[in-house]
């Protein structure tokens, strides 16, 4: 069955099939609201996640978005601090976090350097500005205004507003890669650059678009983090962007580029966001999380691969034929 063919059909069955094994032992775990707690928990992987999927794309990779988002959310923190009201801490901690993004893309497109490389470099030097920036210190809840802390946490028609935020830039996001020139220039890039030249594409400026977009998202995840959790230190979200890899990857986003969908990054990130919800839950050690995070990327890449593999056989078979 074709159906079947599909990567996002098969992440609704595993997800479907592993909340079911769930609630066999814990019915409660499904309940809609604990569901709708689990998806907001979810909601910064998820973010992360659609941003890295652009610049993934393009073939490129972002290594730098949890130092952005620790960057971003120390920022709004200082802000909060200081005492500027959060309709101004929002756009600027967002334009920030573009603004990083944006240093990223240049140092791609105009130097040439591959992204893996750029990233690690401002990954550090973001991290390091943090600590330049307090000395180390935290900034707790007591610090913070109960205004800042307070709207990521308010619910609204069931949903906490940090929910609704990622609802609406899944929303958004599938506008942007299916009914826009540069959602489409994003796959041109990725799949094929020389040919994407040759219909007027600037393969560097996609790239350092994708990077600005994915930066301003972890900038405004930056804000939902640190308001959330009231907390603000140089090691926050560490080695989080693993996960927004792993997410891109076992939602069927090509390594290679070219390929992917919202539906299948967004299946991706709730996967695992059951799996690090759920198994406290049934008593599994935190090390088998991520034993079972490794595996199921393992189980990815290889679904990829024997995915992407099968169509040169089938172009070749048809070549020899016609020979």
């Amino acid at each position: 069955m074709n159906i079947l063919k599909s990567r996002e059909t098969i992440l609704g069955l595993a997800i479907f099939l592993l909340l079911a094994l769930i609630a066999s032992r814990f019915p409660a775990f499904v309940r809609p609201r604990n569901l709708a707690n689990v998806f907001t928990d979810t909601s910064p992987l998820i973010l992360l996640a659609l941003g890295q999927m652009v610049v993934i794309l393009t073939k490129c990779i972002d290594l730098s978005v949890a130092a952005n988002l620790a960057l971003c959310g120390m920022i709004a923190a200082l802000m909060d601090g200081a005492g500027i009201p959060l309709v101004l801490i929002l756009p600027a901690v967002i334009a920030l976090g573009a603004a990083l993004g944006g240093v990223n893309g240049l140092l791609v497109w105009k130097l040439g350097i591959p992204s893996i490389v750029v990233t690690l470099g401002t990954m550090t030097i973001f991290r390091g500005t943090i600590f330049l920036l307090t000395d180390g210190a935290w900034i707790n809840a007591h610090q913070m205004s109960d205004a800042f802390k307070a709207f990521p946490r308010a619910v609204i028609l069931g949903l906490p507003v940090m929910g609704w935020i990622a609802a609406l830039v899944i929303a958004g996001f599938a506008v942007l890669l299916t009914r826009t020139p540069l959602g489409r220039a994003f796959y041109a890039v990725g799949g094929n650059p020389h040919a994407a030249v040759y219909t007027g594409i600037s393969v560097g400026r996609t790239q350092c678009a994708a990077f600005v977009i994915a930066g301003a998202l972890a900038g405004l995840t930056g804000y939902l983090w640190v308001a959330r959790y009231a907390v603000a230190y140089v090691d926050i979200a560490g080695g989080f962007e693993l996960d927004v890899v792993a997410a891109c990857v076992i939602g069927g986003i090509a390594i290679a580029g070219g390929s992917g969908t919202v539906a299948g990054c967004v299946m991706g990130a709730l996967f695992l966001g059951i799996i690090k919800n759920a198994l406290p839950v049934v008593g599994v050690s935190p090390f088998w999380q991520m034993a079972i995070s490794g595996s199921a990327i393992l189980i990815a890449i290889a679904f990829n691969a024997r995915g992407s593999r099968a169509p040169g056989r089938i172009i070749l078979k048809q070549a020899e034929h016609k020979s």
